[in-house]
């Protein structure tokens, strides 16, 4: 399983640097789990802003003797370790039952354990608020079932566990992500033959612009 939609460098270096809220951490963290390409890139990023904080203390002489020699000190044990490679392939979870470890703290570890509630004919949904308030939601969608046309009030990533859906960004399986904006608007439709479960992080309410989405909204608090 080898993902064609990745995550956005901006959603990239916002992990890095700790920026991103703890519900969009979750789902960029169950992407990195299974995208080679993103860990790279994660990395990457990483070892940049590292650099830009050693520049930003040695033009301010922020360090005081005690921090030099403490970071000369972990250098050396870094250099003395084996090196990382990020980029090889994560294996995964033999157990087609088991979650990803980072949605384990939202969702628990199992599928079949998953308490789903009915959203519409076909549709089940488990929605959870995160400890800054965001909402991650979890959806399991019939095969070839048409999801409501919709845009986003702030950032949404979706990652795909099962199935797949197309829309007007392309087709999305298993272990692709899903990084949007409030410039996008789409309308998911699930593939034929098999069901699509995904997760999403929200930091906003969803926009719909039919009458009857936006009746059901509050119901279902997204």
């Amino acid at each position: 399983m080898t993902p064609r939609h990745h995550l956005d460098s901006s959603t990239i270096i916002g992990h890095a640097s700790g920026a991103l809220s703890p519900e969009l951490s979750a789902i960029v963290a169950t992407h990195l789990e299974g995208c080679a390409e993103c860990r790279q890139a994660m990395s990457h990023a990483e070892r940049v802003g590292g650099l830009l904080v050693d520049q930003q203390q040695s033009a301010t002489g922020g360090m005081s003797r005690h921090d030099r020699l403490r970071d000369a000190m972990l250098k050396r044990l870094e250099q003395a370790a084996a090196p990382v490679r990020p980029a090889e392939p994560v294996e995964p979870s033999r157990d087609p039952d088991r979650l990803p470890a980072p949605l384990h703290p939202y969702f628990g570890s199992s599928y079949r354990a998953l308490k789903w509630r009915w959203m519409g004919p076909g549709m089940r949904y488990i929605r959870t608020t995160g400890p800054s308030g965001g909402t991650l939601l979890m959806l399991k969608i019939a095969a070839g079932k048409h999801m409501p046309m919709h845009s986003h009030g702030g950032t949404e990533i979706t990652q795909i566990l099962r199935g797949a859906y197309d829309d007007d960004l392309g087709h999305f399986a298993a272990g692709d992500v899903a990084d949007l904006d409030s410039e996008v608007t789409h309308q998911p439709v699930t593939s034929a033959g098999v069901e699509c479960i995904c997760v999403a992080a929200l930091d906003a309410p969803l926009r719909f612009p039919g009458w009857f989405a936006r009746k059901l909204q509050p119901i279902f608090g997204i």
